[in-house]
């Protein structure tokens, strides 16, 4: 199963990951100045994780795919890494609708 691993930046931003159950990250959050903010953020990766249309499919410069995941305002709530191939990125997005629903929240800033 999967998990939303909340970490703060070096900024004092608050972000997450959510990380496969292999350990894999699959999808990283944005900075938010509270944590309040970033846990509202996994509750929104996990309902907008069930629509597909809210998967925006990319390609960066360097010709790799990756993928943003948007709230319903449009909003980026979370970025994937780089893949080598288009099935790979797929396969990640599959992995996010799989594994965020009931992901759970290990919160390492206590």
């Amino acid at each position: 199963m999967g998990k939303f691993v909340i970490t703060k930046r070096t900024n004092g931003e608050f972000q997450f990951n959510l990380k496969a159950g292999n350990g894999q990250t699959i999808l990283t959050s944005e900075g938010y100045t509270t944590k309040a903010a970033c846990t509202n953020g996994i509750e929104s990766v996990k309902t907008n994780s069930q629509d597909d249309s809210r998967f925006d499919r990319k390609e960066a410069k360097n010709g790799k795919p990756y993928f943003n995941l948007k709230a319903s305002n449009g909003q980026i709530i979370g970025s994937s890494e780089m893949y080598e191939s288009i099935s790979a990125r797929e396969n990640g997005i599959e992995s996010v609708k799989k594994n965020a629903p009931e992901g759970t929240i290990d919160d390492q800033t206590v």
